[in-house]
């Protein structure tokens, strides 16, 4: 093979009770769907090869390229609340880690093929998720939050067999690291206290390097879910299955199954079909990222100590969760709203027109963006209620006293007017089924340009195009 890829994979360096090493199940006609030039140049890979035969074989799991360790990586979580000892990466395979500029990152293929943590399950991904995860992700990380990335989409020529015969795919993941709370939890439960210290340096070295102990470790990963989640409330985004398994200690958006975009605007939206009870509905994120890292500050606490002033002080700072997320909050809402200072009168001037929203059905984005050229009162099924509230809004903006095109503007920066709808990636999706990859194409190319007027992708569903619920794809 003359296709190079720079490796050097310091998570296989780690005890091999972090992972087994497994190699991708070969696949029988590949055909490369999408390939991700400009990420394929950023972190430095030769995307000419890439979608090369060889670059192909790669992307399919066919061949293994030199430097690769192919692994499987362990770990457990909650999962809906209730505890799973373990998990691990049932149908992906980390082919290595990527240095370069600076920079580490992880090369996953999802969708490549039975594991040693499959759990009876085949560990393909039918074409829909494999599309969606690369929609969605690329799209996220166009609106400016933290999230892996899709390099690749690749259609397999096998089937996959779920509530019926579908066409298999593999995506080609990036990723700063697939290291989540719950691989803390899986060597917590096993008081395994060697393989958590072990694990910590390795997160502090490859991502907080200004972390001086454990104990700083754990401040920066709140940070980091604190910026993602109030992102997340900002662009109206659900991800559906907030298990500690799903939870990058990166701060990163990870594992996109039944996540969604809202239309219209609802605190208690929930689209996941697994989420019978509302668990991670839209206005309970935050609630279930504190949740998730007081899991975390567990997990640590055998390095932390395990005393009593030990467990207060990480008590403390997880509790220090909602005041440091309500800042970032209300600074991206502020944002939404073209304000530049602060007042304390903004959180309940935000949380008027939210409420608003709610009762008339207001779609999210484009209220929000609607805001800039005065369009967001059309968005309301009762645009009185929006009227009282522009009155009250128009007077804490005239306070600042920034002039109309400077606030339009910051509008315009702040407030999308595209998002991943479910409806348009529901018709991609069919589309692709059927043979057809011009409406993915189409709708990733509008996508990369979130901010810029779309009229075509603007628009939110037609009643009988509603999405009600989205699926896992396991």
């Amino acid at each position: 093979m003359t296709l190079s890829l720079p490796f050097d994979n310091s998570y296989s360096r780690l005890p091999e009770r972090f992972f087994t090493p497994h190699p991708p199940t070969p696949v029988a006609d590949p055909t490369l769907i999408a390939l991700n030039v400009d990420l394929a140049r950023e972190i430095g890979l030769d995307a000419d090869a890439l979608g090369g035969p060889e670059g192909l074989s790669v992307l399919s799991g066919n061949a293994v390229p030199e430097g690769s360790f192919p692994l499987a990586q362990v770990y457990a979580g909650h999962q809906f609340g209730g505890w799973v000892p373990q998990l691990g990466d049932g149908r992906a395979v980390l082919l290595g880690e990527i240095a370069s500029d600076g920079h580490r990152r992880d090369l996953q293929l999802k969708g490549s093929g039975p594991t040693p943590y499959s759990r009876r399950g085949d560990g393909r991904s039918w074409l829909g998720p494999v599309l969606r995860e690369y929609l969605v992700s690329e799209a996220m990380h166009a609106l400016g939050v933290p999230t892996t990335r899709a390099l690749a989409a690749v259609s397999t020529g096998e089937t996959v067999l779920r509530e019926r015969p579908l066409p298999g795919a593999i995506l080609t993941r990036v990723a700063q690291s697939h290291i989540r709370v719950g691989t803390f939890q899986y060597f917590a439960a096993r008081r395994d206290v060697e393989a958590i210290r072990a694990l910590a340096e390795h997160v502090i070295a490859r991502h907080y390097p200004e972390a001086n102990d454990p104990w700083e470790l754990l401040d920066a990963v709140i940070d980091a879910q604190t910026d993602l989640i109030a992102r997340w409330m900002g662009v109206g985004f659900i991800h559906g299955v907030m298990n500690t398994d799903n939870m990058s200690v990166a701060g990163e958006t990870i594992d996109y199954g039944p996540c969604a975009f809202m239309d219209a605007y609802h605190p208690d939206r929930v689209f996941s079909s697994i989420d019978q009870f509302g668990r991670y509905a839209y206005a309970r994120q935050p609630d279930i990222a504190a949740w998730n890292l007081a899991q975390f500050a567990s997990a640590l606490l055998p390095i932390l100590g395990q005393e009593k002033p030990a467990i207060e002080r990480a008590t403390e700072m997880i509790h220090s969760f909602p005041a440091r997320f309500g800042d970032r909050w209300l600074a991206i809402f502020r944002s939404k709203l073209g304000l530049a200072t602060e007042d304390p009168g903004d959180a309940d001037l935000i949380g008027s027109l939210l409420d608003r929203m709610a009762s008339g059905n207001a779609d999210f984005t484009l209220t929000f963006r609607g805001l800039a050229d005065r369009s967001a009162r059309a968005c309301f099924s009762t645009p009185e209620a929006f009227d009282q509230w522009a009155e009250v809004w128009a007077a804490r903006a005239a306070r600042e006293k920034t002039d109309e095109q400077t606030r339009i503007d910051r509008m315009a920066s702040a407030n999308p007017a595209i998002i991943p709808r479910n409806h348009r990636i529901e018709a991609v999706i069919a589309a692709a089924v059927g043979g057809d990859y011009a409406p993915f194409h189409d709708m990733h190319t509008a996508l990369g340009t979130p901010f810029a007027d779309n009229p075509d992708f603007a628009l939110p569903p037609e009643p009988s195009e509603i999405v009600e619920a989205t699926f896992c794809g396991t």
